[in-house]
This record gives structure tokens, C-alpha cells and sequence, in this order.
């Protein structure tokens, strides 16, 4: 299991989902499978179609604390798609705060963004404004579970 700060990745076990997926290769559980390639011909990235508001959001299946996410970003295509995007972290699948917002990763780039403080069980990544594609290849939760 990867560690970061002596914490495990929970996304790995969680149950990963996404507005819609443009093909076979771009499944949303691609982006918890632990595996960092970033190449999408590989299968170990997400895609949806173009479509206004697309969303990708992984159910840790119990809420977790104190946050760090790790996005690892497509190395063969397009790094503005995430470019806008809003990381949502809560207790519903649906309407949670907003933790971060990615303003842009560099083709193959790795970005982190903390959620101190802040709680959940679900983590949502939706690009709110305008007909986009949502495209990543690698989401990293860390964070302790709540008792």
C-alpha cells in the first residue's frame, strides 16, 4: 500500500465513479488502481466525453480525516483539462465544500493540495463551468480515519 507521512493511501480500497466514460480505457476505477502510468493508451487514466459540469468522485466507504491528495496527470495529452477543475471533499455525494481548486498540473506533473482541517467520506473532482473533459490518471487519498 503507498505511505505518505506514515499514512496509507485509502483511496486504493474506496469505489471510484464518473458522470460518463468517453471508452473502454478510461474507467474512473483507473484512477485509484495505485498505478502512477500516465499514459491513456495504457489504461490507467480516466476520461469522460465532453459534457458541461463532468465529475469523478471516490466513495473512501468511511469518512476520513486531514487530507492530502496527490493528482498525477496525463503525460502523452492535453494538461489543461484539469485546468478549473474544483476538489470537493464531504459527507454526501453531492453539494460538499470545496477544498482546492487545481489551476493547472504540467503534462506528466504530479500536484498536491491539502484539506486540513476538513473531513469526508466522499472526494469529489468536478469541473463546474462550461462543456470540458475531465482527464486524469492517478488520485492519491492520504488521511487517518475517523473513529
Amino acid at each position: 500500500m503507498l505511505r505518505y507521512g506514515g499514512r496509507a493511501n485509502v483511496a486504493l480500497r474506496g469505489r471510484a465513479t464518473q458522470s460518463d466514460t468517453v471508452d473502454f480505457r478510461g474507467g474512473a476505477s483507473n484512477t485509484i488502481d495505485g498505478n502512477r502510468d500516465s499514459v491513456y493508451n495504457h489504461s490507467s487514466c480516466t476520461e469522460t466525453s465532453p459534457q458541461t459540469s463532468p465529475w469523478w468522485r471516490v466513495d473512501l466507504l468511511e469518512p476520513v480525516h486531514r487530507h492530502l491528495h496527490h493528482h498525477h496527470k496525463q503525460g502523452d495529452c492535453c494538461p489543461e483539462r484539469l485546468n478549473g477543475a474544483e476538489i470537493r471533499l464531504g459527507n454526501t455525494q453531492n453539494n460538499n465544500p470545496m477544498c482546492a481548486f487545481i489551476s493547472s498540473i504540467p503534462s506528466g506533473g504530479t500536484r498536491q493540495f491539502a484539506c486540513d482541517g476538513m473531513d469526508g467520506r466522499y472526494v469529489t473532482i468536478v469541473i463546474p463551468d462550461g462543456r470540458r473533459v475531465l482527464h486524469m490518471c492517478e488520485v492519491e487519498v492520504y488521511g487517518s480515519v475517523l473513529d
